[in-house]
């Protein structure tokens, strides 16, 4: 049995060694952190179709959100917190509204399902929305899981599939034979595991892993607040957000960024968010975005004003330079494929990619439509690294 070797535990490789281990591979996950201990933990859970534009990146969330409920009905949803919540995305201007309107006739053409909400509809819907809101697109199809949940569950079906986990340790280089084949990685704590092949799947530290491995990636922190209100029970029922969240996850602005962004949780709790900022590692705390944030969802949810602050975290996007993912086999490292830079939609496209990640591996077929090429590492090295590394890409994309 040919082994492997995922590096990082939050949902993103938990998924990468779910599925390795369900196409017959010998998998052992090594982080030093428990499953779902970093930047998962830190993640509200979301799988969005609404807020990505037509492009390889809402065709991969499509196959993601089929996926996960498969997995959802292999695992159990109360495993993993499933919540067909569905998306309510609101605009606070007229020209907003119009704009979010033309996103979602784009969204439509590819199979999205979006339906303009104006009227009364829009209270029937979330009655305690701010009265003077022009109007919404609701995306019934977005779901939520419980982030944490969803790691430990998938990991523990790797391990019942035969899979092996390693927490405590980092890996700090690849092993090769003479010949310049991977036959294992080296832990800090000295240890070697043996395997034919190595997942980087380190979310925000996957560029540092990338690096250690001797494959180098583009993959940065992107720094995001979130707060948790005090449980109110069912106040909000959708994931609502204002439609400026969209142009913000495209931005490559490095400045703070905050849109508003209000979801429910199972606990009565409401999560409040988004910010974006480029500080590097710095967990500082910032009371402008709390207050930003909060004022956020005041406007568009004015019951929140009487709600009492419970908490906030603070975690790290990994970021790619083009806001794609970066999905498969390094071509310039034989042996080693990469699962990161999916910025704030590493939840959602984790079963995706976690899929892909196994077709990479044994040079299985992908269903029709499943994007490959787009997300490969190819496109982010050198045109002579690039060249090198041709005979090595997934061959097919479709079957």
């Amino acid at each position: 049995m040919d082994r492997v070797v995922v590096v990082g535990a939050g949902v993103v490789g938990a998924s990468c060694a779910f599925f390795a281990a369900r196409a017959g591979w010998d998998v052992t996950i090594v982080d030093p952190l428990p499953p779902g201990g970093g930047t998962t933990s830190r993640g509200e859970g979301n799988l969005l179709l609404s807020d990505k534009g037509a492009g390889p990146e809402l065709a991969l969330m499509q196959h993601s959100r089929r996926l996960w409920l498969e997995v959802a009905q292999e695992l159990g949803r109360d495993s993993l917190e499933l919540d067909e919540k569905g998306g309510l995305v609101v605009a606070t201007t007229s020209a907003e509204l119009e704009a979010l309107h033309h996103f979602a006739q784009g969204q439509r053409r590819v199979g999205v399902d979006a339906r303009p909400v104006d009227g009364d509809e829009l209270w029937e819907l979330e009655p305690h929305l701010a009265r003077d809101l022009p109007g919404a697109v609701l995306y019934p199809d977005d779901l939520q899981v419980q982030p944490v949940l969803a790691a430990c569950a998938l990991t523990l079906a790797a391990r019942r599939l035969g899979g092996h986990v390693r927490i405590g340790a980092e890996v700090v280089a690849a092993e090769r034979d003479a010949s310049g084949r991977m036959k294992g990685v080296r832990l800090s704590t000295g240890a070697v595991v043996p395997a034919e092949a190595v997942v980087n799947a380190a979310g925000t530290w996957g560029g540092v892993v990338g690096q250690r491995l001797g494959a180098p990636v583009p993959v940065h922190p992107r720094r995001g607040f979130v707060l948790v209100t005090a449980p109110v029970g069912q106040l909000v029922r959708h994931k609502v957000y204002t439609a400026t969240y969209v142009a913000d996850v495209a931005s490559d602005d490095a400045r703070l960024q905050t849109s508003t962004v209000v979801e429910g949780t199972r606990a009565g709790t409401v999560l409040i968010g988004a910010s974006r900022e480029r500080v590097g590692f710095d967990v500082t705390m910032s009371p402008e975005v709390v207050r930003r944030l909060a004022a956020g969802a005041v406007r568009v949810l004015p019951v929140l004003g009487g709600v009492d602050l419970m908490r906030t975290y603070r975690g790290f996007r990994p970021y790619s330079p083009d806001h794609l993912p970066i999905i498969g086999p390094d071509p310039r490292v034989q042996g080693v494929i990469h699962a990161v830079g999916h910025e704030g939609a590493g939840v959602g496209l984790a079963a995706a990619t976690g899929f892909l990640v196994a077709r990479h591996l044994d040079g299985g077929p992908v269903p029709h439509g499943m994007p490959v090429t787009a997300f490969l590492p190819d496109r982010l090295v050198t045109r002579q690294e690039h060249e090198q590394g041709q005979g090595r890409r997934l061959s097919a994309e479709a079957s």
